[in-house]
């Protein structure tokens, strides 16, 4: 799948440089033969206002013709002081309302073209200087591969979006798949073992095997129900959150060592109500405590700090564990990251999933030291 977009964002990428890069070349060709005509329509227009002033209309009605028609390339006129003599196609609405708009003008065509010299007629020694700019046409073959940039740009961005959107509806897909498939073949075997502990309790001197069998049954099919609701709504239903958190955390305490201590805060408060899909709830937070376990490599202080404030309701689990390097904090919840030696990297990113998508909350790393531990924080809004 990483190959394929791979090889799609090089391919995209290759065929924008090749269109820009033969733009770029082919407009910049037309630019400078355009350039140099429009520079030999000056000289030309220079030569006709030459004409024009020191002959008759009768003898040189072609040149009168060439001065009066040359509307396109905006000219200045000017002395060898820069005093402005004459000047044609610039904006005329400026013009009247900014006095400083013919000397910006000319500030800008000196930049961009070397003046073609006038021979002052009333005076020898002086030479007046004519400036000009670029026409509409031409600015417009000079702003085009911009614009064509722009366009390709687009393009890519807006491909590579289908691509990895379309890549990662299909990998969802593939794991809903997955996993209403392994809540499939679970089914059998959850059955068969029910029977077995019925048979068991009925059995005597194997009651207290039944019983703990019996709950590592009931386990199981929760695990296959949590697997079953992957990739379908799930139904909220209004729950005490207190109660639920704090069977979770009793569930995992009677599995984790003997040195580490879990305390449960909820601020005096002794029920607080509040829509949640508890199968899915419960799997958020046996993975956050199962990660503080992890974490704390055997023993430390797991605390579950439990808020109820008016719009929302906060939770977060605290560890003293080993923490989270500032490196890693971005790729925390992405599928497939994990530092541990075992694992898929998945419990966070579902446990995001659940809490984001179908609880429409939040889930993040609220703090995390290197050394001193992590808190995650899961904020329910009501």
């Amino acid at each position: 799948m990483f190959s394929t977009l791979l090889n799609w964002r090089t391919g995209l990428a290759v065929i924008a440089i090749a269109i820009v890069s033969v733009s770029i070349f082919y407009s910049d060709f037309l630019a400078k033969k355009i350039a140099a005509e429009e520079k030999l329509k000056v000289e030309q227009w220079v030569e006709a206002v030459k004409e024009v002033s020191s002959a008759t209309s009768q003898t040189n009605l072609s040149s009168r013709i060439l001065v009066e028609n040359s509307k396109d390339i905006p000219i200045i006129a000017v002395t060898e002081k820069d005093s402005i003599l004459d000047h044609r196609n610039l904006d005329s609405v400026e013009l009247l309302h900014d006095p400083a708009y013919l000397q910006n003008k000319l500030k800008e065509f000196k930049a961009a073209n070397k003046p073609i010299v006038w021979l002052n007629p009333l005076d020898r020694n002086q030479n007046n200087l004519v400036y000009y700019g670029d026409s509409s046409l031409l600015k417009q073959i000079r702003y085009f591969p911009i614009i064509q940039l722009i366009v390709a740009g687009l393009f890519i961005i807006v491909t590579l979006i289908a691509v990895t959107t379309r890549n990662k509806s299909t990998q969802n897909q593939v794991w809903a798949g997955m996993a209403k498939e392994t809540a499939h073949q679970l089914g059998t075997p959850l059955s068969s073992l029910q029977g077995w502990v019925e048979i068991l309790k009925d059995m005597a001197g194997n009651e207290k095997i039944a019983t703990e069998m019996s709950k590592d049954v009931e386990r199981l099919k929760l695990v296959s129900d949590r697997f079953g609701k992957i990739g379908s709504t799930p139904q909220l239903e209004e729950t005490d959150l207190l109660l639920q958190v704090q069977e979770m955390v009793a569930y995992i305490k009677r599995r984790a060592p003997d040195k580490v201590t879990f305390t449960v805060e909820t601020h005096g408060e002794t029920d607080i109500p509040a829509n949640i899909n508890a199968p899915l709830f419960d799997w958020v937070i046996e993975n956050l405590l199962k990660n503080a376990l992890d974490a704390m490599g055997g023993k430390g202080n797991i605390t579950i700090d439990i808020k109820n404030e008016t719009a929302r309701i906060l939770i977060d689990v605290k560890d003293s564990g080993k923490g989270i390097h500032k490196k890693n904090l971005a790729n925390v919840f992405k599928p497939g990251f994990t530092t541990k030696k075992r694992g898929w990297g998945l419990g966070l990113s579902l446990s995001k999933r659940i809490i984001d998508q179908y609880h429409k909350g939040e889930l993040f790393v609220k703090q995390s030291e290197p050394g001193k531990g992590t808190t995650f924080r899961i904020v329910l809004k009501k």
